[in-house]
């Protein structure tokens, strides 16, 4: 029997936030466990090291997956979109736990939705995603790097630095900061990114009674969702820096994922959505994205 799990984490607020409330639902189903956190620093957590070749598992999961091989920790926590379709040998995911809302949001210095930004804005994002997606849908907005934790980020719109910047709506429930929120952006605007809002309980393929446990936390629509999109990312060869959004969930019986790719300065995109009663999650995602691929995508995706 276990009694005690190693936990590693990011040491972000949010990462921290993260892990905590996966801990909290953890303790309610294995009384006796006590648990661990141990922080990891990746090179994602430090200003120096971002850059536009780094992959993006190279910035925000390689020294976690590490310390799992090395038997330093006994599981991890990570956002799902921070994972590459690929998991590294030895490893698996053991759950996926439900998911918060998938949406992108806006928080504005004007308290403004979307239609209402001023013309030539300031917007400050770092995804290539978002910033494709918002030019698709205004080509004067002013596309500015921004990066830091949440926290940085609300500082330097109250600074004055940007009029807009555009964030995860997951991770500013995760940390109480829904107050900033100015808008909640529509999908038909902003596809969220692959498993954008969920987050995955990785661990050893061969720790079983660790797998056990975690499966006990598992949410099936979020991980069938989760799926799909992965599998949609990886069919089309898709990394951290390109233009590729995808939304896939249950609506009553039916199966849904929507796709989309786009030239990085928006001005192609392509877009499809499908619906499925009787596949496999993973197939519905490669089939949308082979219906992608047959409407060009490939060639957009060369632009980025």
């Amino acid at each position: 029997m276990i009694s005690q799990i190693a936990v590693g984490t990011r040491g972000s607020l949010l990462a921290i936030a993260q892990t905590n409330q996966t801990i909290e639902a953890l303790r309610k189903i294995t009384p006796g466990v006590r648990y661990k956190v141990v922080t990891i620093h990746t090179k994602g957590d430090k200003a120096s090291s971002w850059n536009e070749t780094t992959p993006r598992k190279e910035m925000f999961t390689k020294e976690i997956e590490e310390s799992l091989i090395k038997h330093e920790i006994d599981i991890a926590i990570h956002s799902v979109k921070d994972l590459t379709t690929d998991i590294s040998t030895g490893l698996v995911i053991a759950a996926v736990t439900k998911r918060l809302d998938p949406r992108d949001v806006m928080i504005t210095r004007s308290k403004c939705n979307f239609s209402q930004i001023p013309a030539r804005a300031k917007v400050g994002t770092s995804s290539a995603r978002r910033k494709a997606q918002l030019l698709a849908a205004r080509a004067d907005l002013e596309i500015l790097e921004l990066h830091g934790n949440v926290d940085t980020r609300i500082r330097k719109i109250r600074n004055g630095e940007y009029d807009v910047i555009v964030l995860a709506s997951a991770g500013l429930a995760r940390l109480g900061l829904q107050s900033h929120v100015s808008e909640v952006i529509p999908t038909d605007v902003m596809l969220p990114a692959v498993g954008q809002g969920a987050l995955a309980i990785q661990c050893r393929e061969a720790d079983e009674e660790i797998r056990d446990l975690m499966k006990k936390i598992e949410h099936r629509p979020t991980r069938e969702a989760v799926e799909a999109e992965r599998a949609f990312a990886k069919k089309l060869g898709a990394d951290c820096q390109t233009p590729v959004a995808a939304y896939a969930r249950y609506e009553s019986t039916r199966f849904t994922i929507e796709g989309l790719v786009a030239a990085p300065n928006g001005r192609i995109l392509v877009r499809s959505r499908l619906t499925s009663r009787t596949q496999k999650p993973e197939s519905v995602g490669e089939e949308l994205a082979s219906r992608l691929l047959a409407q060009g995508a490939e060639t957009i995706m060369e632009m980025a």
